[in-house]
């Protein structure tokens, strides 16, 4: 058994969720689970988040998403292929 995993980590949400989504919904076929994941204060709300998303594409698909995504101002990401 083997999986594929993005992590990205996004250092401005507000300016940078616009453009990530629209690179996320051009892929959304190949993505099996997506969880979001950012600290939270009333008072001031955290800028910086992290995106999990198990990716089920063929691996050029898979290097391909990874690649548009780190091109992306304000974004690292890391492509993580576990197998058992």
């Amino acid at each position: 058994m083997a999986k594929t995993v993005l992590v990205v980590l996004v250092a401005d949400r507000t300016e940078t969720a616009g453009k990530l989504q629209q690179v996320l919904s051009g892929w959304g076929c190949i993505v099996k689970t997506r969880l979001g994941i950012h600290d939270v204060n009333l008072e001031d709300c955290p800028k910086e988040g992290l995106l999990i998303l198990e990716l089920a594409g063929s691996k050029e698909q898979n290097e391909e998403l990874a690649r548009k995504i780190s091109v992306l101002p304000g974004i690292s990401s890391k492509l993580v292929e576990l197998a058992l």
